[in-house]
């Protein structure tokens, strides 16, 4: 495992000039997201305060601009997620000094996802305000486009698995007929969710801009309420359910530990419908676009592993073939439970 990067002294000092944050008590260093995003918890006389500087990849000014519009546009209308802080100079919200960019955000304190029913009713109604809030928003940059519907690399990513396997540490462990298997199950029955959503009308639904990125990890909690929601870089224009679909998925789904093969076929019925009725109670989801979901969410699945397993071997800390074959049974669930996830939220 790489260590994460840190913040230089001499670095540190001159970012810092360019805030008016008060009188600094203490600094710490704040060991989330990616490890190649170093940042830092400040705290002064004004309040705490984040410190990011933005990893390689995904520090392309545009893109930046992009997603800082869009939150400065939710932080007008209210809706909880951490105020960007602007230079004291030239009141930018985008740091920009030789080969880096920085942020700094106002530091909001919660918890995490505690995988209740009411934490899960309390994302969707969250997520559905985020669409309501942006269904007429028109950002000033380009906004970025594609999703795990339909995506033309799945198939590369996929042809890349067994090689990846063979030059990694699953070279013995994984039978190569068996991952053939699994990749071709997977794909038949992704092309089967896609050729199902597009049929039910997706390409012809509105588009507008998405989070892209709706998960636990993204959200801070307290009392099973959702506080404030972070990491804004993957928004893009796309059709909501898109994000609707993603979002039930990751806060339905039961994981375990680092075996896959312990971890159970079923989602979380009760989860899966709190999130859904979430989201309806502001913004009202069609019958098309309910019985889109589930097929959605197996398409989300496929791709999400597929693409980490293919560039890595493994799905973060889990060995890459388990957690296929682990999604392999969760999709072929979602297909054969598929009135039971869908009719209670069509009623």
């Amino acid at each position: 495992m790489t260590d994460r990067e840190k913040f230089a002294t001499h670095e540190l000092a001159i970012v810092l000039s360019h805030y008016d944050i008060g009188a600094i008590d203490s600094i710490k260093e704040f060991p989330r997201g990616s490890r190649k995003s170093p940042k830092l918890l400040i705290r002064t006389d004004r309040g705490e305060f984040l410190l990011k500087r933005r990893a390689r990849g995904k520090d392309d000014p545009r893109k930046v601009a992009f997603c800082h519009a869009l939150q400065r546009y939710l932080a007008q209308k209210q809706f909880p997620l951490p105020h960007l802080i602007a230079t004291r100079k030239d009141n930018q919200s985008m740091l920009q000094l030789p080969g880096h960019i920085y942020e700094l955000f106002e530091y909001i304190r919660g918890g995490g996802y505690d995988n209740s029913p009411e934490a899960a009713f309390d994302a969707g109604r969250v997520l559905a305000l985020y669409h309501k809030l942006l269904h007429d928003y028109t950002p000033p940059q380009a906004p970025p486009t594609g999703s795990y519907h339909n995506s033309r690399y799945l198939e590369s990513s996929l042809d890349q698995i067994p090689e990846t396997f063979l030059r990694g540490p699953q070279a013995k462990k994984a039978d190569p007929q068996q991952v053939a298997h699994t990749l071709e199950d997977l794909r038949t029955i992704y092309a089967d969710a896609a050729a199902r959503v597009n049929r039910l009308g997706l390409p012809n639904w509105p588009l507008q801009i998405v989070h892209c990125d709706w998960h636990p990890g993204n959200m801070l909690f307290r009392n099973q309420r959702v506080v404030a929601v972070i990491d804004y870089d993957a928004a893009r224009i796309q059709q909501r359910v898109i994000d609707l679909a993603n979002g039930v998925m990751q806060f339905s789904i039961i994981g375990g530990g680092e075996d896959p093969d312990t971890w159970p076929d079923h989602l979380d019925e009760s989860r899966f419908h709190r999130f859904i009725r979430g989201y309806d109670a502001v913004h009202v989801i069609s019958t098309a676009e309910l019985r889109a979901v589930p097929w959605l969410m197996i398409e989300a699945m496929v791709v999400e592993s597929a693409f980490h397993i293919a560039a890595t071997g493994s799905f973060g800390h889990i060995e890459g073939f388990g957690f296929l074959k682990m999604i392999e049974r969760k999709v072929q669930w979602i297909v054969q439970n598929m009135d039971r996830l869908v009719e209670p939220a069509c009623q």
